[in-house]
């Protein structure tokens, strides 16, 4: 199972990106996705996940600017990154669980793909 994380950036604070995952190895629709960041001297962090039927989940910190999708058709996730602050700024990683059901653990998380750069200058 491999997965492709693209999409990352330098933004200016208050814009967008979106970052997509490509699934390969295994189907989406039997996977609950998640994401997750990681910043500078800082331990990794929850950010969303969705679940194989749609539900979605969200860190407060991002919830109402980040919105997480899947396109089952395509094997890829997304997380639509809107409204993003300096403090955005990480490595942001997607991940794929053995489930059907979303964790906000990353130790629940099976698949990882390698990481791509979010900075968002003030």
């Amino acid at each position: 199972v491999q997965l492709q994380a693209s999409g990352g950036g330098l933004v200016q604070a208050g814009g967008s990106l979106r970052l997509s995952c490509v699934i390969s190895g295994r189907t989406l629709s039997n996977s609950a996705m998640g994401w997750f960041r990681q910043a500078p001297g800082k331990e990794r962090e929850f950010v969303a996940t969705i679940s194989w039927d749609g539900g979605r989940y969200y860190a407060d910190s991002v919830k109402g600017r980040f919105t997480i999708s899947r396109d089952n058709a395509k094997n890829t996730a997304y997380l639509q990154m809107n409204s993003l602050k300096p403090e955005d700024t990480a490595v942001y990683y997607c991940a794929a669980r053995d489930s059907f059901f979303h964790s906000f653990s990353d130790r629940e998380y099976a698949y990882w793909g390698q990481g791509t750069q979010v900075t968002v200058s003030s």
